[in-house]
């Protein structure tokens, strides 16, 4: 990596927007390069005081003072900077699938929760992106359950099935609530196919029993 810059690009909405460029060379190993990722530094200089406005570096990167020690600045996670509490919430349901990597466009189908535990039933579309109602792969789906308990920065995993009531789930987690799983029906096979593992092929059997003849066993 050479010529790193930051470079101020403009002040807007209550942010101030700064991008990062450099230059990398591929596949030239250059002389004091050991191959290894290693922290650079580049400085900016504003126009004027950054003052109360939050910070945005390319676009993806997003820094605010709010609740930081100065100078330092606090880094906002994927769910922006004041993320919703750890609850009972579509918001909070949203980090939740966020934390097994849901599919970007996975939508919930029920949740059960009580503020500390939450089991969450969600699936995503598989088939093409069409209205026939006649046709299966216009309603074609997979989908997952996961089980969580409260952390103090959302919702954490601690096991994913999709039998129904507690036993799987309290063999991993045994404080995990009855009341919230004891219910549950199993997810069903359409979302969550299980296949046999693969068998020897005919063929291959006949050649098996083809060699044991002519070495006479």
């Amino acid at each position: 990596m050479k010529d790193l810059r930051a470079e101020y690009r403009e002040r807007v909405n209550g942010a101030v927007w700064v991008q990062v460029t450099y230059a990398t060379h591929y596949g030239i190993k250059v002389a004091g390069c050991g191959g290894k990722e290693k922290p650079a530094t580049a400085r900016v200089r504003l126009p004027e005081p950054l003052g109360k406005e939050d910070l945005i570096v390319d676009h993806y990167t997003h820094f605010t003072r709010d609740r930081a020690k100065p100078p330092a600045l606090r880094l906002c996670g994927k769910l922006g900077c004041d993320p919703a509490p750890t609850g009972c919430t579509p918001d909070s349901y949203d980090q939740a699938l966020m934390a097994v990597d849901a599919p970007k466009h996975a939508y919930r189908d029920s949740e059960r929760c009580d503020g500390r535990w939450l089991v969450l039933d969600f699936s995503w579309r598989t088939g093409p992106a069409c209205d026939d109602t006649s046709n299966p792969a216009c309603s074609s789906a997979l989908g997952d359950r996961w089980f969580y308990r409260a952390g103090k920065s959302g919702w954490v995993p601690v096991f994913g099935g999709v039998r129904g009531g507690c036993k799987d789930v309290q063999r991993k987690e045994p404080r995990f609530p009855t009341a919230l799983c004891e219910s549950l029906a199993p997810l069903p096979a359409r979302l969550h196919p299980a296949y046999p593992p693969p068998s020897a092929s005919p063929s291959g059997h006949r050649g098996a029993q083809d060699a044991r003849s002519r070495t006479g066993r």
